[in-house]
């Protein structure tokens, strides 16, 4: 069985519905955790993330962790059998717009991956954004080069690699 899977793609490319269906044909009826890195900062956030929850309706516990994405995954590891952590991106975002250290938190997070304890299963979503144009501005090249390298760490760890298209799953790994 797969420990880590990473599963990439554009905004709205269907990244999310998949990596929950594998995760639920993975864990059946067992414990099954979506840890959630999304804040509702205003009301059409806030609309998505509850939109979601009724998609993944009471099968699914939530943890809604925005930084601490390693210690969520350690705690999850104790009491669940299957993970989905979605989003990277937006977990980037919230380190970058809190002003932590980035580099110290992407290694907790390597870390957590690498050794969660127990028998816990991970899927982990991220948007592709390293696939467009150089952005204009610092704060958005910064963000560009730490996810891609984020993002280059996690699938030299993961077991499996999915590259989500228009809906349609393309294994790379």
């Amino acid at each position: 069985m797969n420990k880590v899977v990473f599963v990439i793609g554009g905004s709205r490319s269907g990244k999310t519905s998949f990596a929950l269906g594998m995760a639920h044909e993975a864990a059946g009826m067992s414990n099954k955790v979506y840890i959630a890195t999304a804040q509702p900062l205003d009301a059409e956030m806030a609309d998505r993330i509850e939109k979601h929850r009724r998609e993944r309706g009471s099968a699914w516990a939530t943890i809604e962790e925005p930084l601490r994405l390693g210690s969520a995954l350690r705690t999850a590891s104790a009491s669940y059998a299957v993970a989905v952590v979605d989003c990277l991106t937006l977990w980037l975002s919230n380190l970058l717009g809190g002003n932590r250290d980035i580099e110290a938190a992407q290694d907790d997070f390597i870390d957590s991956l690498a050794d969660p304890g127990g028998t816990l299963r991970v899927f982990v979503v991220s948007n592709e954004v390293g696939l467009g144009i150089v952005p204009e501005n610092d704060m958005a090249r910064q963000f560009r080069d730490l996810t891609g390298r984020l993002h280059q760490r996690l699938a030299r760890l993961a077991d499996e690699v999915y590259l989500i298209v228009a809906g349609i799953p393309v294994k790379i790994k």
